[in-house]
């Protein structure tokens, strides 16, 4: 069994340092933390037996529950850096693979690397939102309208 948490805090964790060591390097809050010696696994695989021709990915947990609530299948990759080669075997059933990449530099890295490696489409997310922040602007409809526009 494998658990994820996330920071809490209401705090930027990118750049909220927790300790400096001796040397002065400082050590940042990490927003997900695993437990010590476990992989990484797509989070939310039930989606993979949803009767549908697509599904989308996601980059992070929140987001992949948040499209299944907005009825859009989805699997959630537990960071940009953690896709597994064996990732792209679990989606090859789907005509359609969408890439709801967060709408910042490493969304656009994910969203062209998702486009190499599993064939998706990259969806559309405006800069400095993610599909969590645009369920919470404007509910489901807003997600939905993201693969229709």
């Amino acid at each position: 069994m494998n658990l994820r948490f996330r920071c809490l805090k209401p705090h930027d964790c990118a750049k909220t340092v927790i300790y400096t060591d001796a040397k002065g390097k400082p050590s940042y809050c990490r927003k997900y933390l695993s437990m010590d010696g476990m992989e990484s696994n797509l989070f939310n695989v039930l989606d993979l037996k949803k009767d549908s021709l697509f599904i989308g990915v996601t980059e992070g947990e929140l987001d992949a529950i948040t499209l299944s609530m907005c009825g859009i299948p989805a699997v959630g990759v537990p960071g940009v850096e953690n896709w597994q080669e064996h990732f792209s075997r679990c989606l090859a059933d789907f005509d359609v693979i969408y890439s709801f990449a967060d709408g910042d530099t490493a969304g656009r890295k994910f969203s062209k690397f998702l486009a190499k490696e599993a064939k998706a489409r990259p969806v559309r997310i405006p800069k400095g939102e993610d599909v969590n922040s645009i369920y919470v602007k404007g509910g489901a409809d807003a997600v939905r309208a993201l693969i229709e526009g």
